[in-house]
């Protein structure tokens, strides 16, 4: 059956394009209201961005997939840095040496642990939940003392306006953004998990395993693309820090709104394999964060090698 095929890859281009839709009216709207540029790249972009990868969790423990949602932000995290940061280093180094980004990796990693060692518990419920929000709260926290701290610091300096941003943007299409992102982002979500589970069922693939690979794959599509852009452009410093960020929401947000719509048991198989391998992928950013060293084409290659690896191992 080809339609599950077709209609998964509709609901995929529909989550890139609604997703990337609500990011612009969410950065015009704060902009036109005085939001600091600063703050909106921090919060609501990173929420905006965000959004396929919580609807698509959401959905899944709705329609009594829970793996998937574990697998989409486990695979998600593993992709941001094995594929995203790899695919455009063959392309062009990436000068990461240049992006000061200890305090953030610092927390992702500790945001890493947390989620194994609650992972432990064979459950992620409200429990669960409570804890990452409250690691998330703190981490927004210190993100806009940050921010308040930098701004003070460059007060009359000019500042680069956050990507997407239009002065000149009307307000009808402020709101036409917003609309269709809202919109859109709800019915791909439902359209991908959906499609995804019956594929997952013809081929008697388990739903963790179609979180790890296709769901994960595809809401690492935009940050991939953007990455590979700015690879192109040889302002790929920046792209540490993007993927950094991702990842740290993956693990405290997402995980932890959706253990309240519905628990989210944790297969053994992740306990024994897939945590330590995101987790090992996150390590492997330590002579890159710590020893400025640039990621250069050898590197993308062993990055994106070990990516095609664990893929290969999990599907066989």
């Amino acid at each position: 059956m080809i339609m599950p095929w077709l209609l998964c890859g509709f609901g995929l281009v529909l989550l890139l394009l609604a997703g990337d839709a609500l990011v612009k009216g969410a950065v015009n709207m704060s902009l036109r209201l005085g939001v600091p540029a600063l703050i909106v790249s921090l919060t609501i972009v990173a929420f905006g961005t965000s959004a396929p990868e919580l609807l698509i969790s959401v959905q899944a423990i709705r329609d009594n997939a829970p793996g998937l949602a574990l697998g989409n932000v486990v695979g998600s995290n593993t992709a941001n840095i094995l594929l995203v940061l790899g695919v455009p280093a063959l392309l062009a180094t990436m000068h990461t040496s240049e992006c000061n980004t200890r305090k953030t990796y610092n927390i992702m990693i500790a945001a890493s642990l947390l989620f194994i060692a609650l992972a432990f518990r064979g459950v992620f419920d409200w429990i669960a939940g409570t804890v990452l929000l409250l690691g998330l709260a703190l981490m927004l926290g210190d993100a806009f003392r940050d921010a308040h701290l930098h701004r003070q610091a460059c007060k009359g300096a000019p500042e680069d306006e956050p990507e997407g941003a239009d002065p000149d943007m009307p307000w009808w299409r402020i709101v036409v953004f917003l609309v269709l992102g809202l919109i859109g982002l709800p019915l791909g979500a439902d359209l991908l998990v959906d499609n995804a589970t019956i594929i997952a069922k013809q081929y008697g693939v388990s739903d963790t395993v179609i979180g790890l690979t296709l769901v994960a794959i595809g809401t690492s599509l935009p940050e991939l693309a953007t990455t590979v852009m700015a690879a192109l452009r040889r302002q790929a410093d920046v792209a540490l820090g993007n993927v950094i960020g991702s990842n740290m929401f993956n693990l405290l947000a997402i995980i932890g709104i959706a253990s309240f719509v519905g628990p989210i048991p944790v297969d053994p198989g992740f306990l024994a394999f897939d945590l330590w391998v995101m987790l090992g992928a996150s390590v492997l950013l330590l002579p890159f964060v710590y020893l400025s060293w640039n990621i250069t084409r050898f590197w993308g290659v062993i990055l994106s090698g070990l990516y095609v690896s664990y893929l290969v191992i999990v599907l066989s």
